[in-house]
């Protein structure tokens, strides 16, 4: 069971649809990325902590798989975690889910490279970072 699940809510909204009339997938890498910043400034590391740090995260690769059509008004939740740290990076899961009727979207996963924003290049990830978004002990898997 994940330990540190982070639940974001979206409305879908008219400027999410595409021309098929459901969530064009662009929209899902941007509920994607406001569900890891929304959990990384309940953890209390917000714009202003990693600007202490002159540290920061960009988005080495995105995995997405889409499973059920997302439509205008729907209301949805983007779960998220953190599954693993390395020296530099993390890998982020997602699940996007519609809670009326059950269904998981689409499944997804960003690798997080950590940056020193000064010199643009890889910076190793803070123990408090890491301690901030994993419970010690305790696997990190799929929401149940």
């Amino acid at each position: 069971m994940v330990t540190n699940l982070y639940r974001h809510k979206i409305e879908v909204v008219a400027d999410d649809i595409d021309l098929q009339g459901h969530v064009n997938n662009l929209v899902y890498l941007k509920w994607m990325q406001d569900a890891a910043v929304a959990h990384s400034v309940d953890k209390g590391w917000g714009q202003a902590e990693y600007d202490q740090l002159r540290c920061g995260w960009v988005v080495r690769s995105h995995q997405i798989e889409y499973r059920w059509p997302a439509f205008e008004n729907d209301q949805l939740e983007v779960v998220t975690w953190v599954e693993s740290f390395r020296r530099a990076s993390c890998i982020r899961k997602y699940e996007v889910q519609r809670p009326s009727d059950q269904k998981t979207l689409a499944i997804a996963q960003t690798n997080w490279a950590f940056l020193n924003m000064d010199k643009r290049m890889p910076a190793k990830v803070p123990q408090e970072i890491i301690d901030a978004f994993l419970v010690e002990g305790l696997g990190q898997t799929a929401p149940s």
